[in-house]
């Protein structure tokens, strides 16, 4: 390895021990405040939403991944940077070290939840990856120069005279054909040495960045388990909800191959949300807090709501970022306690016309408070599909609120709601340039058969989900290239409140391509409009289509 090459690695060997150091004294304080995980909520924070939008669309809910690992991309080659212009006397990159640390340490204290200690792992990990630098740095560059004197050689003899070098020429002996031997071995010898301490030096490269790794590793490990509710949440009893039990219809899951599940398992189930990492939240510890424009705050704990009758319901969520077609949406049968009642105790001020919602993590989002009072089917849910809801959907506790985007309404984790008015306050995402309310647009989807297959003529099936939450859906159309529109047949709606599946037979008999498109109408006879349109600001719009061949 060159000495540039030494250099950068020594650069990448001392940032893992600034994000290793860190992971291990973030164990007793918070994982939130790594210098990574800071940094990465600032960048989710401060990314722009058409690029939001455009990385969601590519990766889905890859997106933390492809966060994190970018990241580190980032971070390795400006570690290389870093070693490639520190020098003993100059230490560019150890300032480069001090400013991330600083830019960490702000990163991490200026986050909703944190506290004054969060700024401890970002600096003692500076340090450390400071001192690790210099001493690398201090170390190749004696190499450097070790090798320099090594590679020149010795003057190993006298200058000859005139005479003795005609001499030499007359008797063939090219000038400076026959070095001392001893100067020559004692070259040879120097070369051999700054081998062994080449070696060295990358052994000692390698060891420090490996150690580190392991160490952060072991770090974040640590800290994750600490808090982790898994073993709390297994352990949950949900009450039994009130009221006759609820049960689907046989008739609402057409149960057709590549057809969506009326009820979307747990594991499948989409999340979208700006948790990094996912908030481990006790429910021991978890309590919510209503205030604002009411005549009475009211502070519930989990144990307080359990003291309540929850109910069951059936309700599909659907994120903003849902594009058309997408499949960021899906449906569950939730257990939790209905919001209305919780409101009216607390007696919110006839001027008040939003409710914002706070989650562990500092996200918020602003529901309008009629949406959450006009008898929907708004809850705080502790169960999912008949488990406790898992931890990443929210666990203990979060919202559910029928026919509203999950942007203005489905806050995980929730800790807080306060009412207030949409003159005075902002959301997280309308800060961003989406809109306030954030009602659901009537769309459905082609679930089967999948574009650009190629099919066999005769009878095809298609087959999808539609949806128009709180509203229902009261008919389905496809058509087929430029041709008539045709309803298709429905399954049985057990709730307006959730999609609707449908499916379409149709008897394909010409060869070539194909394209099939669908539309759907919701209860109040409301066709979803075929203008296109992005996802920004309230959601996309218009008609889902396909093509296959026939042959």
């Amino acid at each position: 390895m060159t000495g540039r090459g030494l250099r950068a690695a020594s650069g990448i060997a001392a940032a893992a021990v600034v994000l290793g150091v860190a992971e291990i004294v973030s164990v007793p304080i918070s994982p939130d405040s790594t210098p990574l995980q800071a940094f990465g909520a600032w960048v989710v924070d401060h990314t722009p939403d058409g690029f939001r939008e455009w990385v969601i669309g590519l990766v889905g809910t890859n997106d933390k991944l492809l966060l994190f690992v970018s990241m580190g991309i980032v971070a390795a080659l400006l570690a290389a940077l870093a070693g490639l212009i520190e020098r003993e006397r100059r230490p560019l990159g150890s300032v480069l070290f001090g400013v991330f640390g600083l830019l960490a340490v702000i990163a991490a204290v200026t986050r909703p939840h944190a506290a004054w200690t969060w700024a401890f792992p970002a600096l003692l990990g500076a340090w450390a990856g400071i001192a690790l630098l210099r001493n690398l740095i201090r170390r190749v560059t004696a190499l450097e120069e070790a090798a320099r004197a090594a590679a020149t050689p010795a003057d190993s003899a006298a200058p000859q005279s005139a005479a003795s070098v005609e001499a030499d020429r007359l008797a063939g002996i090219e000038p400076g054909a026959a070095p001392d031997p001893k100067a020559a071995a004692a070259q040879a010898e120097r070369l051999a040495d700054v081998a062994v301490e080449r070696r060295q030096v990358v052994r000692g490269i390698v060891t420090a960045g490996a150690v580190a790794a392991g160490a952060g590793l072991v770090g974040r490990w640590f800290g994750l388990r600490s808090r982790d509710v898994s073993g709390e949440r297994a352990e949950v009893q949900l009450p039994p909800p009130s009221g006759p039990p609820l049960a689907v219809e046989p008739g609402a899951d057409l149960q057709i191959p590549g057809l969506s599940a009326y009820l979307t398992p747990n594991a499948d189930f989409y999340r979208i949300d700006t948790a990094l990492t996912v908030p481990q939240v006790s429910r021991e510890n978890w309590s919510l807090r209503i205030h604002g424009m009411v005549d009475r705050e009211i502070r519930l704990s989990y144990a307080d709501l359990a003291q309540r009758a929850p109910v069951e319901k059936l309700v599909t969520l659907t994120c903003v970022s849902n594009p058309v077609g997408g499949d960021l949406i899906g449906n569950a049968r939730w257990l939790g306690y209905r919001l209305d009642e919780l409101l009216a105790e607390a007696g919110p001020h006839p001027d008040a016309d939003m409710v914002l919602s706070r989650s562990i993590d500092g996200f918020t989002a602003g529901s309008p408070l009629a949406a959450l009072t006009d008898g929907r089917d708004a809850l705080l849910a502790v169960g999912m599909n008949g488990e406790p809801l898992p931890t990443a959907h929210g666990y203990p506790v979060r919202m559910v609120v029928p026919g509203l985007y999950g942007y203005v309404s489905a806050t995980k984790w929730v800790t807080d709601l306060e009412v207030t008015r949409f003159d005075r306050a902002q959301a997280y995402w309308t800060k961003r340039g989406w809109s306030e309310q954030g009602p659901i647009k009537t769309g459905c989807r082609i679930d089967t058969p999948r574009g650009h297959s190629t099919l066999k003529p005769g009878r095809i099936t298609v087959a999808g989900v539609a949806w128009a939450q709180h509203r229902g859906i009261q008919g389905v159309q496809v058509r087929i290239d430029q041709g008539e529109w045709q309803p298709a047949r429905l399954a049985a709606e057990p709730s307006a409140d959730t999609w609707r599946q449908w499916v379409f037979d149709w008897d394909a008999s010409g060869s070539g391509i194909h394209t099939v498109w669908a539309r759907a109408t919701d209860g109040a006879g409301e066709t979803q409009t075929a203008e296109r349109a992005d996802v920004v600001p309230d959601g996309a719009s218009g008609y889902p289509s396909l093509t296959i061949r026939i042959d």
